[in-house]
């Protein structure tokens, strides 16, 4: 810390403030702390401030039982351990702002689990520092080697959906995905076309949207692709949703679903059994995500070596009642 503070022509009860999250630095002395602790890999010693028994989740929202299924995942993984779980929303961005990381620092957590979230260089840094470890959860972009994640098969799932919808007969399958930035999107995207390719069907990029994954964003995709007169008689979303904004553009359209129009999703949230009809979709285990991202936390606090980074669980196809052989006349 003396050597810090002398690099930084500062004393050490400064950098003891900004070691430990901690107000009363100015800005540029704590950027100027901050790039001397990164660039000499300083980390705190095992005698530092203790952590407070608490796991962070990290989420861009909080708007949906996707969130909620992996909450409880978590807390069911560490209730038996005496640790609570802190929340954060970063209102729809995928990057938290510096004002989360201070404040992470003053918390002390035992550690964060990161969902869909980027986290920038530095503060990879500021908490490798503080000795609070991080794992991402389904991340959105490729993970630093570094950094262990948990995420699911969404190439098999994407496989699976659309090989599912070529077995009934359908091949002019569309397919409504999430943000190409989104490692999972991609993914689920190229299992769709892998599947498609093998069959000997072509994928039409005309059938192929971009659409936030909101219910909104598949009645707006939906809408685009069930108006034009050579409309797909399938489509697969990339959430459940989309599957059903998918359901709102048929209805509006007066089209029935399976009898005109097949619809599979991907999650398979709670409440998509009791739509109507119930939903097809491809079972992404949330919960389970959730409870592996923090054993493998708490693992990692434990000073225990993992045997791989990256932990992929499977996904598997919830045939329902949206699916069926397409029409014969779909003019």
């Amino acid at each position: 810390m003396a050597h810090i503070a002398r690099l930084a022509g500062v004393s050490a009860p400064t950098v003891s403030k900004v070691i430990n999250g901690h107000t009363g630095v100015a800005l540029d002395t704590r950027q100027r702390i901050e790039d001397i602790i990164r660039e000499h890999g300083y980390q705190r010693a095992d005698s530092g401030p203790v952590s407070v028994p608490i796991v962070e989740i990290l989420f861009q929202a909080l708007d949906s039982l996707w969130a909620l299924e992996i909450i409880r995942g978590v807390e069911q993984a560490i209730r038996d351990r005496g640790l609570a779980v802190a929340l954060t929303e970063m209102q729809g961005r995928q990057t938290p702002g510096r004002a989360w990381t201070e404040q992470l620092l003053t918390r002390r957590p035992l550690g964060v689990i990161a969902v869909s979230a980027d986290l920038t260089t530095r503060q990879h840094a500021q908490l490798r520092a503080r000795g609070i470890p991080l794992v991402a959860l389904d991340p959105t972009g490729e993970p630093a080697h570094a950094i262990p994640s948990v995420g699911a098969t969404n190439w098999n799932g994407g496989l699976l959906a659309a090989r599912h919808l070529l077995d009934l007969g359908h091949r002019r399958i569309a397919m409504i995905n999430g943000p190409d930035s989104y490692l999972c999107c991609r993914a689920r995207f190229d299992g769709y076309r892998a599947a498609l390719e093998t069959a000997g069907v072509d994928v039409d990029p005309s059938l192929v949207a971009t659409a936030p994954l909101y219910v909104d964003g598949g009645i707006a995709a939906a809408r685009r692709l069930l108006d034009r007169p050579d409309r797909p008689t399938a489509i697969f979303t990339g959430n459940d949703l989309q599957a059903l904004g998918v359901y709102e553009a048929a209805r509006q359209l007066g089209l029935r679903i399976p009898e005109d129009l097949s619809v599979v999703g991907f999650d398979d949230l709670p409440f998509v059994r009791w739509s109507t009809p119930a939903l097809t979709t491809v079972r992404q285990p949330l919960a389970e995500m959730g409870a592996a991202a923090a054993t493998t936390l708490l693992r990692v606090t434990a000073g225990e070596a993992l045997e791989h980074d990256r932990v992929e669980l499977p996904t598997n196809l919830v045939v329902r009642h949206s699916t069926a052989p397409p029409p014969t006349d779909t003019r």
